[in-house]
């Protein structure tokens, strides 16, 4: 047999980091990266980041895991938090993103069915999403990459064109039971929603008694200058979804939603062995320590606008190669005029800078949201001579 012990679902590539510092990763033979990957999202905070690890620390020489059978100081203190920082008052932890919108896809059948509308379970979600790997997070999306190997797909979605308030409209029916959506989407290509459709799809809820539930679990935690993206929008939605940066490198989700919406969740209804555990609700509570306060925020919006404004000075360079820029505060998207991964794979193997590809041939800029001076000229100093000697595959 040729598997590898690591299961070969990964495209892995040659850089091995084993230790962080801020901003940087180091390989195993001692290479530097200026990580603007974050982990996808995920390290806002870097990779040595005293008051997290300090956290982690402390708890795990304390109290790591007793199970959902017990209280829980922990979580009610960090689900306490949550619900004073947004519009939900409840909060469900899990262990990862896919699991958090899971729960949010049962809490917005749950609510029709503690009503007695049995009949409304599908979630209209939307074209380019990515919403997680599990069976009903594939089955919520349209690519058909992901459903490869995988059929039959669960019942109970269907797929409206993204930003298109009429695709969305045409595609209701008696067993619509609400909405499931990227405010941005990430793996889709850093693509902000309109506020029209946005206000559209929460007015559409507002009208038939639907869930409008929000995955933002790349969009998130601070990472668009808001502690969370609908805060951008001036609407609430009734279920969230959130993950990745919320645990600074942690495993750690939660589904976050109002009373109303969390109805149908009672007792028994769901659970998770691992999530909300006591380590992972002091990397929870770290982390916004850190990022939910208004200086903060501030800075991440101020820094998101000082690096927009310098790729789009930058691009009028290249105007063979880059498209433009969109995005909010630190999630940032560069649309290429080339496929985005040849030269996402060039920035890391030739100048030691991390970025991440994704759909619609853009490159995400996804730094942790601490950088400074320093780490945003270094970044444009190694994307400037990447850009100089960069040969798309065809023209090689």
């Amino acid at each position: 047999m040729s598997i590898t012990p690591l299961m070969p679902v990964y495209p892995r590539c040659g850089v091995r980091p084993v230790r962080g510092e801020h901003c940087h990763l180091i390989d195993e033979d001692g290479t530097r990266y200026l990580d603007f990957a974050s982990g996808i999202a995920v390290n806002l905070l870097g990779h040595s980041h005293p008051g997290l690890i300090g956290a982690i620390q402390k708890q795990a020489e304390t109290l790591m895991h007793v199970s959902n059978l017990y209280g829980s100081p922990q979580g009610e203190a960090l689900a306490q938090r949550l619900v004073d920082k947004t519009f939900a008052d409840t909060v469900f932890f899990t262990n990862s993103g896919a699991e958090a919108v899971e729960a949010a896809i049962k809490t917005a059948r749950a609510y029709h069915q503690s009503v007695g509308n049995d009949d409304k379970y599908e979630l209209i979600t939307f074209t380019n999403a990515f919403h997680g790997r599990t069976m009903a997070t594939i089955s919520a999306s349209n690519q058909e990459k992901m459903h490869k190997g995988f059929m039959p797909l669960l019942a109970g979605f269907k797929y409206a064109e993204f930003d298109d308030l009429d695709s969305a409209k045409a595609l209701m029916g008696p067993n619509t039971a609400g909405f499931l959506v990227e405010p941005i989407q990430g793996e889709g290509g850093i693509r902000p929603a309109s506020d029209e459709f946005i206000k559209g799809l929460r007015a559409l809820c507002d009208e038939h008694d639907l869930m409008l539930v929000f995955d933002e679990v790349q969009c998130g935690v601070a990472r668009t200058g808001t502690l969370y993206a609908y805060e951008q929008y001036g609407v609430e939605p009734d279920i969230l979804a959130t993950a990745k940066g919320i645990g600074g490198g942690f495993p750690l989700g939660a589904c976050l939603a109002t009373e109303r919406a969390a109805r149908g969740m009672g007792i028994g209804t769901h659970g998770s062995t691992y999530g909300g555990n006591p380590l992972a609700m002091a990397a929870g509570t770290a982390v916004l320590d850190a990022v939910a306060n208004d200086e903060f925020l501030s800075e991440v919006r101020e820094k998101g606008e000082r690096i927009r404004a310098r790729l789009e000075q930058f691009i009028g360079n290249y105007p063979d190669l880059f498209d433009f820029v969109r995005g909010k505060g630190l999630m940032l998207g560069l649309r290429m005029k080339v496929e985005s991964r040849p030269f996402y794979a060039h920035l890391r193997d030739n100048h030691q800078l991390l970025t991440v590809a994704a759909g619609d041939q853009t490159l995400r800029i996804l730094p942790p949201l601490v950088i400074g001076d320093a780490e945003i000229d270094e970044f444009f100093d190694k994307l400037s001579a990447g850009a100089a000697d960069y040969q798309p595959p065809e023209a090689a």
